[in-house]
């Protein structure tokens, strides 16, 4: 173990040491410097100076060979001329950094322009595709591509989440792919999804805000809920395109018809005025909770609101176990939470007026209103009901994938494939 932490740490002198010396080093002082450090850290010094510089092993070696062979000139360890070496693939493979581009693209999660920007396929994964297509390319070179085009590893790390389910990176790419076209069209596309419930009073909030010293803001020892006063069930509504929110803050009971009620309010208040050429409307949400594609009662709420805008909406639903790529959640809730940390939420109105006043440096808006109305628990929807949606469920997983057409308008008898 002490062996290791050594090892660790002389790896980052070596590191520190490489920055400032290889600029100022030819090909050659450089090759036989690092091969210098390599036999002073004794054995497994080939490997940390490697790591630490990102110099191959065989170089070193070639390096080491140089220092105790200093008599030898052999051809392979002359300094090359400017511009001599093996070219970059991207060079000797023009084509190769636009299939990878091409092929990350519909498994991306979580930007305006790409409309889900992390990936979701590993560098494995992705360098046996390219093989396919004909390039020698290795995952090693995947990910440095990869690095150099502003991906991260981020998704990968996060995909093991819950259980996956097997058409998970299929309904990845069909809601990418709506995404586009209906943003093509210049059709709304909104992302939707309940934050959690929140106590209201003068309880402990994560996180910390400048005060004066030894005098912090004093909250409840305990976080039992009053019972006057309740909990905040804040619902909210993300534009990607426009990088615009609508949060309602109910006070009563997260139902689908809660939920329902939220988009109808932004559609109202901000939708219809950003939009107003628009007949169809994009809804991304998670596959759980008061949105729930198992939820009778959300489609028929949803139904009524088709009804009254004239808009047919499509709803694309996450798989299960995927809540964290809904752009919501880290596009607008984290910078909510991030807003009020270190603050009692003493009361309703101020949880309004502190995500009303969230913004991020990449022009954020939310406007932010509170929902008194009550709604009610274990609605259930009739049989006639359910058989008088004007519902058309796609030909790919059509449980996840569905529009709701306006009932007022002449629609087909058929299942529409998108």
């Amino acid at each position: 173990m002490a062996r290791k932490l050594r090892l660790r740490e002389e790896v980052s002198e070596v590191r520190s040491r490489f920055k400032m010396l290889s600029p100022a080093l030819n090909e050659r002082i450089l090759r036989c410097w690092v091969a210098a450090e390599a036999i002073s850290l004794g054995h497994g010094g080939i490997p940390c100076v490697a790591k630490a510089t990102g110099v191959s092993e065989s170089t070193i070696e070639a390096g080491i060979r140089e220092l105790r062979n200093p008599g030898e000139v052999v051809a392979e360890w002359r300094m090359r001329k400017p511009g001599a070496g093996r070219k970059r693939l991207t060079e000797t493979d023009p084509d190769l950094r636009k299939d990878l581009e091409d092929l990350v693209e519909p498994s991306t999660r979580g930007d305006p322009e790409s409309p889900l920007r992390w990936t979701s396929k590993s560098t494995a994964h992705l360098a046996s595709e390219l093989q396919a297509l004909g390039h020698k390319v290795s995952p090693d070179t995947v990910g440095t591509m990869l690095r150099s085009m502003d991906f991260s590893l981020q998704a990968l790390a996060k995909t093991r989440e819950g259980a996956s389910h097997p058409d998970r990176d299929a309904q990845f790419r069909h809601i990418s792919e709506r995404t586009k076209a209906f943003q093509r069209r210049g059709q709304p596309v909104i992302s939707v999804d309940a934050k959690k419930k929140e106590l209201v009073g003068a309880y402990k909030n994560g996180g910390r805000e400048w005060q004066k010293k030894g005098d912090p803001e004093k909250v409840q020892t305990h976080d039992f809920p009053d019972k006057n006063v309740g909990r905040a069930r804040p619902y909210g509504v993300y534009d990607p395109a426009r990088n615009e929110g609508w949060v309602s803050v109910g006070k009563d009971h997260d139902t689908a018809e809660f939920a329902v009620q939220t988009i109808r309010t932004w559609w109202r208040q901000m939708g219809r005025e950003a939009y107003p050429e628009a007949k169809e409307l994009l809804i991304t949400a998670d596959a759980g909770g008061s949105n729930s594609y198992r939820t009778h009662l959300w489609k028929a709420a949803l139904q009524r609101l088709a009804d009254e805008e004239n808009l047919e909406i499509t709803i694309c639903h996450f798989p299960p176990g995927t809540s964290k790529w809904n752009k919501i959640e880290h596009r607008l809730f984290s910078e909510i939470t991030k807003n009020w940390r270190g603050r009692p939420l003493t009361s309703h109105e101020v949880i309004v007026n502190l995500i009303a006043s969230t913004t991020t440096k990449t022009g954020l808006a939310v406007r932010a209103k509170i929902d008194a109305r009550k709604y009610k628990t274990k609605v259930k929807v009739t049989k006639e009901e359910i058989a008088r949606l004007n519902l058309h469920r796609s030909s790919f997983h059509g449980d996840w994938n569905y529009t709701i057409k306006p009932r007022a308008l002449p629609s087909e008898k058929r299942d529409v494939t998108y």
